[in-house]
């Protein structure tokens, strides 16, 4: 036996157990080194994100801390304006030009007084201009200033970020003399945040974003700097950066009320963490893969039994075997063969009597074989015995009556043909000849009729209305039909007897009634009651207005009405005749389809 049919799960069960357990085994595992990849990406990128917001508080801490510094040496400048006796531009010029050497990253220092004009400033500039209506003198007078913003320079074309510092000089008591302002440089600033981010001593590659009040993009991407960044803006770009921030107060940073935000691409950041998830995924998978390649291994161990319990079955469907050998133990599997044994025992035993019962049924069948042929030799008999009286009706409606009329006249006319003159001879032998001609007609009608099955072709209504219509252009009686729908698709050896009990009444009608009209309904029966299961009830009327006779008067020679009445009782119908003289002929015909 190949390896693919001992693994088919068609051909054994203990492939399929194996099957089911591997792909359970499998699947789980699937699910478990996914949960657990998935967990130490997740830790991974938790502890990164928790590294980058400490990155950047240190870092805003410490801009916070270096610009509080600066604002610290503007109001010791103050103090040492205040204190010094020198009021004269030059020497206050001097001064200023000692701080900004001592301290470059002042761009400008200047001291206006209290009418906003520059008194004195580093290296002369702007000094005799009135800064009145300027944001840092304005609010400068008020309290210390600290404030970033992207603002024209003065003495620039081009725009420049900077940041404005003033303190207000105030006397001892309490006037005040004027305002002593200053720029911070924003080189300064990059050069302080590149040697904070060199000092964190990372070796990935970080990204620094600064954004101040209103969230006005200081330091960040050259795409948004200047730039008011959007409340929604996703600053991990869908999980593309690991993101860190730290939005402070205004009274840890001097009032500048800074966020800095610390960016590091994920790929770089997590690739660690992602191939430990590959490790501890691939890990997992192939531990469940050998524990389901055991399992298969246990199951096909644990069910050797039953496969070779199925091997004895087989060789004892081909014959090769007549009994099971009884593996020991009281395990299913050897109930399982004590049952089978036992089957197949009684089994063995009812096809022994099933033989015996075939053989008594073949013989049973041989006889009633005989008798059924006797049988439908009765039936032939019969149904030829049916067919001749069929037959003798027909010729007895058509042949039988004009024979008779002509055989009447053949005989007036024999007796009286001596006493009438030559027109009363002809005319009368010319009567003859009009019965013989209407006989021959009849017959010939009454073969074609034979031959071909109008009413098993297109119904009894279908035929009914033929009938009707020869009728009345034979005799010139006029006729007229109604029948509803289901009864007027009636196409069975009912339909055919009812419509030979119409043809003999119509034949009755022309030749005794003398009628000028005559009326035929087939219609469901009124009078019965609707039933499911019950089978459908047709009533036939055939009425004419003519003379009329006694129907309770017997009429020996005429066989007409005779044989309407056996027709109708092959049917199982009720045929019921009302008439009078002078009042017509009415005749009801009740039957069961």
């Amino acid at each position: 036996m190949s390896a693919w049919r001992r693994l088919d799960p068609r051909l054994h069960l203990a492939a399929a157990i194996g099957w089911a357990v591997f792909v359970v085994v499998t699947l789980a595992a699937l699910a478990a080194a996914q949960a657990a990849a998935g967990a130490v990406e997740q830790r991974a990128r938790a502890d990164s994100a928790r590294l980058l917001t400490q990155f950047a508080i240190q870092l805003r801490q410490t801009l916070a801390q270096a610009l509080e510094t600066r604002r610290s040496v503007l109001q010791a400048t103050a103090a040492q304006i205040l204190a010094s006796s020198e009021r004269g531009g030059a020497g206050l010029r001097r001064h200023l030009e000692a701080v900004q050497q001592q301290f470059p990253e002042f761009s400008w220092l200047g001291l206006a007084d209290g009418s906003g004009r520059v008194i004195a400033a580093a290296g002369g500039r702007f000094e005799g201009e009135d800064v009145s209506m300027l944001g840092w003198f304005v609010q400068g007078r008020l309290q210390p200033l600290l404030g970033a913003a992207v603002r024209q320079a003065p003495d620039a074309a081009a725009s420049a970020r900077v940041i404005d510092l003033a303190v207000p000089l105030t006397r001892a008591d309490g006037q005040q003399v004027g305002v002593l302002g200053a720029q911070l440089a924003w080189a300064w600033i990059d050069r302080l945040q590149e040697s904070l981010l060199r000092s964190l001593n990372v070796d990935q590659q970080l990204e620094l974003l600064v954004t101040g009040k209103g969230g006005l993009v200081l330091v960040g991407p050259p795409a948004l700097l200047g730039h008011q960044l959007p409340a929604a803006l996703d600053l991990s770009q869908a999980g593309a950066y690991l993101v860190g921030q730290h939005a402070g107060h205004q009274q840890g940073d001097g009032g500048l009320g800074w966020t800095v935000v610390v960016r590091q691409d994920a790929a770089t950041a997590l690739a660690p963490a992602r191939a430990a998830r590959r490790w501890v995924f691939f890990t997992v998978l192939l531990a469940g893969l050998v524990a389901a390649a055991a399992a298969v291994a246990i199951t096909r161990l644990l069910t050797r039994r039953l496969g070779l319990l199925a091997l004895q079955a087989q060789a004892l469907q081909r014959g090769q075997r007549q009994a099971l050998a009884l593996p020991p133990g009281r395990d299913e599997v050897s109930r399982i063969a004590a049952t089978l044994a036992d089957v197949l025992g009684r089994l063995q035993q009812e096809k022994q009597a099933l033989q015996a019962l075939n053989a008594e049924l073949d013989q049973r069948v041989v006889e009633r074989t005989a008798r059924i042929e006797r049988l439908a030799d009765d039936a032939r008999r019969a149904a030829v015995t049916r067919e001749r009286l069929r037959l003798a009706r027909e010729l007895h409606d058509t042949l039988a009556h004009s024979l008779m009329a002509l055989l009447t006249q053949i005989r007036l006319v024999r007796k009286l043909r001596t006493r009438w003159a030559d027109d009363e001879l002809e005319a009368e032998l010319a009567r003859a000849e009009d019965v013989a001609t209407t006989g021959l007609a009849d017959a010939r009608s009454a073969i074609t009729a034979m031959r071909r099955d109008k009413l098993g072709d297109d119904g009894l209504g279908p035929a009914l209305h033929d009938l009707l219509a020869r009728f009345s252009e034979r005799s010139g009686v006029a006729a007229s039909l109604q029948a509803t729908p289901r009864a007027a698709g009636l196409a069975n050896a009912r339909a055919e007897t009812v419509f030979r009990i119409v043809e003999e009444a119509l034949r009755n009608v022309e030749r005794h009634a003398g009628a000028r009209s005559v009326q035929l309904s087939l219609a469901e029966r009124g009078d019965v009651a609707a039933d499911a299961g019950a089978p459908l009830s047709l009533r036939l009327l055939l009425s004419d207005d003519g003379i009329g006779f006694d129907a309770a008067q017997p009429r020996p020679g005429h066989f007409g009405l005779a044989g309407m009445r056996e027709q109708a009782a092959l049917i199982g119908a009720q045929l019921a005749i009302h008439s009078q003289p002078g009042q017509g002929t009415s005749i009801s015909l009740d039957f069961d389809v």
